[in-house]
């Protein structure tokens, strides 16, 4: 089911705050004593309410804190003020300064507020916290309660939003809103997509939807059927979708703008999984609900080509998207068999439950075939990563190291948390196989170094990263920034890279 609300206005204004005629004005407040003076007549404005409830402790600026108070004053035009914690001022990254923004839209919400502002505070880098509260405010607007018949309890997002941001320049500031704007209606197509159930998203409805993404902001797109899948020769993907009634497919995207360098291409490949039962090898019933999302990294990839494209991104990139169910069933590939993928490369099948790594080998062959440069691969691919780092941040590999740094600094830039994790070479021999060239499965023991181990195997010389998100791709449980469900990971580090591997050879060092 798509969404049918009618998206909310963005707009932005560089005057000062007291003219924004909105509802709600929210206001970041830090921790450590910040006095508000880049705001006079602020407690006027509250007639006094908020000198009060700062000096009783009724708020503290805590972190997401929020403190509402009507405007009583004369000379601010907003009907409510709203002070939010946004924590320590050394801490307000762009993953803050994004949820910070994402709290007060769900604020908004349950006030059935129509109309709201965010401040920019002086300090900050006014245009990079313009983009996160854009960004962040779009997150909220998200509503995962799509088959629920009576609507949302919680209330509706605000029709309009305007970011003030004092003395900023004002084409900048626009440019910037609409950056983050365009950031969060991606990320929210990405987490629509995962928060589907595998009976609505199969792998053609899948392919459906991001076609006509694509068709609408002028990405390129193919859609490869099981009969082009088989001539390319792509057995490690049709041995997982040989146990399901519903064909596999390939999602190929490009963004190819005019002008742009022949080199760098960018190749991004995302796990597209619609329902893992496991497939032989199933899995327990407890949480199995939850392998809907199994495709959370092939939504990234398609909402980041979305993004770029709208952005008009300066560099040339292929999105690839194998996908598939993994389903037990007569013809199930069965632990023991080996498969042949479309590099030549043999794999003996231990766990069937370990299908992601086999799609994106054939997957990453096929973005070399197409001209990728770098590549990057995006997968809920192994439980091991969530032992290792948890659930809020995601596991990077990769090689040569210098590519690895650049996608971890993209992940920085961008506000997606992630963090690099070692292949070292006796990873290889864990994947040995007796009649193969490799086995799909090596165990509990190091399980996303030897996942990730796998996949380089399909790399060849080509720079590469992979992210195993398979920690952050869900949210278990609701947040003031967030609901429980999908997140939309990724989204954000895929676009950062788009948006900057074109101004130099992105696997090259300065």
């Amino acid at each position: 089911m798509v969404q049918s609300t009618i998206p909310s206005t963005f707009a932005c204004r560089s005057t000062r705050p007291e003219e924004a005629e909105v509802d709600v004005l929210f206001i970041p407040v830090f921790e450590h004593d910040d006095r508000l003076t880049d705001l006079p007549g602020l407690d006027e404005a509250s007639g006094g309410e908020i000198s009060r409830a700062r000096s009783t402790g009724e708020f503290r600026a805590k972190l997401y804190d929020v403190f509402v108070t009507p405007v009583t004053g004369t000379g601010w035009k907003a009907r409510r003020l709203a002070l939010v914690g946004a924590g320590d001022p050394v801490d307000a990254d762009a993953e803050r300064l994004r949820r910070v923004a994402a709290t007060c839209g769900y604020v908004a919400r349950r006030r059935w507020a129509t109309s709201i502002g965010w401040m920019v505070r002086r300090g900050l880098d006014g245009l990079r916290a313009a983009q996160c509260a854009a960004d962040g405010l779009s997150a909220a607007e998200f509503d995962a309660g799509v088959y629920k018949q009576a609507g949302d309890p919680g209330g509706a997002f605000p029709a309009t939003v305007e970011i003030v941001a004092p003395d900023v320049d004002p084409a900048a500031l626009r440019d910037a809103v609409r950056r983050g704007r365009v950031l969060g209606e991606s990320a929210n197509f990405a987490r629509a997509l995962s928060n589907e159930p595998g009976n609505v998203l199969t792998p053609r409805e899948f392919a459906a939807r991001v076609s006509s993404m694509a068709s609408s902001v002028g990405l390129g797109v193919e859609v490869l059927d099981d009969r082009k899948i088989k001539e390319l020769g792509m057995g490690l993907l049709l041995a997982v979708a040989q146990g399901s009634a519903e064909p596999p497919r390939v999602i190929v995207l490009r963004h190819e703008p005019a002008g742009a360098p022949a080199s760098p291409v960018l190749g991004l490949v995302g796990k597209g999984i619609t329902f893992d039962s496991g497939g032989i090898s199933i899995k327990p019933a407890d949480g199995m609900e939850r392998m809907k999302d199994d495709m959370a990294g092939g939504a990234a990839v398609a909402a980041a080509l979305r993004a770029l494209s709208v952005l008009e991104a300066p560099c040339r990139v292929i999105g690839i998207i194998p996908t598939t169910e993994n389903m037990p069933g007569g013809r199930a590939t069965r632990p023991g068999d080996v498969v042949r993928g479309a590099s030549g490369k043999t794999v003996e099948v231990i766990n069937t439950d370990a299908e992601g790594r086999l799609i994106l080998g054939d997957a990453l062959w096929y973005a070399q075939e197409l001209g990728a440069t770098h590549l990057v691969d995006v997968a809920t691919l192994t439980g091991a990563v969530m032992v290792a780092l948890g659930r809020t941040v995601s596991g990077l590999f990769g090689t040569p190291s210098n590519w690895v740094d650049t996608v971890r600094n993209a992940a920085l830039l961008a506000g997606d948390r992630v963090w690099p994790l070692p292949i070292y070479e006796e990873a290889r021999e864990q994947l040995r196989s007796e009649i193969a060239d490799l086995i799909n499965s090596a165990g509990r023991p190091g399980g996303a170094v030897t996942a990730a181990a796998f996949l380089r195997e399909f790399v060849g010389d080509r720079p590469w990263a992979h992210l195993d998100i398979a920690g952050t791709a869900w949210a278990e449980s609701a947040e003031p920034y967030q609901p429980k469900g999908a997140t939309g990971v990724a989204v954000r580090v895929l676009t950062e890279l788009g948006l900057t591997a074109g101004r130099r050879d992105p696997a090259r060092p300065s």
